[in-house]
């Protein structure tokens, strides 16, 4: 070996190449270094927004319904309008007897033979006529007033119900209350007669006809009761509206 030979610097091989070289020949895909990391990945967690929070998957409890008439809500109209349908329910009674009781009551009174007879009937009198029809509307008013009534019942905050059926109470209380005092004066007179005009008393004779008026005029002013306390109850219902 020759001097020159001696002094020729030593190539210098990378060990990269050699394991890229040494992959190649075995078949594998060469391995490549990993990039560095980017400055959006160095950024510290904390700066992240919050994930946004998972919904319960648990549903909330189902309430217990109460019935309506038990809301405290609405307790204290919901009885006033419960009070209210009951008292139309017991006003019909009176007012409908009263209309019945007149407009039978008819009595034949025989003196010394059969073609010789006094004769009471409701419709000789026009106050017992005017009696019994305004009985008869007071019967069919209370009638019609119950679907109004039962729907104040179901919703209390219906103030516009409430004033009409104080608007057509009154009227009825008007009309009710000068039907029972002219029927109840043609009672007391047919009972005690007037002896400055010398009218005798007819009551001696015709009983069934007194007792059928008598008792009509009773159960009038009891439907007269009736509606005045459906007159109060409504407007102090509409007051605390």
């Amino acid at each position: 070996m020759s001097t020159s030979e001696a002094s020729a610097p030593a190539t210098v091989i990378p060990i990269e190449d050699v394991a890229r070289q040494h992959d190649a020949a075995a078949g594998k895909a060469p391995v490549t270094a990993a990039p560095p990391p980017s400055a959006a990945a160095t950024v510290p967690a904390a700066s992240a927004p919050p994930a946004p929070a998972v919904a319960a998957s648990t549903t909330a409890p189902r309430k217990t319904g109460i019935p309506f008439f038990f809301r405290r809500a609405d307790r204290g109209s919901r009885c006033v309008a419960l009070i209210d349908f009951l008292l139309r329910i017991a006003a019909f009674g009176p007012t409908l007897a009263a209309a019945i009781a007149t407009g039978t009551s008819d009595e034949t009174l025989s003196v010394f033979t059969q073609f010789f007879q006094f004769h009471a009937r409701f419709d000789d009198f026009p106050a017992f006529l005017f009696f019994m029809v305004a009985n008869a509307i007071a019967a069919g008013y209370l009638v019609l007033s119950l679907p109004f009534s039962a729907v104040v019942v179901l919703r209390p905050q219906a103030t516009g119900l409430r004033l009409l059926l104080l608007v057509c109470d009154t009227i009825m209380v008007g009309l009710l209350t000068a039907a029972a005092a002219a029927a109840a004066a043609i009672v007391d007179l047919a009972h005690s007669g007037n002896q400055r005009a010398n009218w005798v008393p007819i009551c001696m004779q015709f009983h069934g006809f007194c007792q059928r008026t008598s008792g009509a005029v009773v159960a009038s002013f009891l439907g007269v009761l009736v509606f005045m306390l459906l007159v109060i109850l409504a407007a102090c219902a509409i007051r605390k509206r």
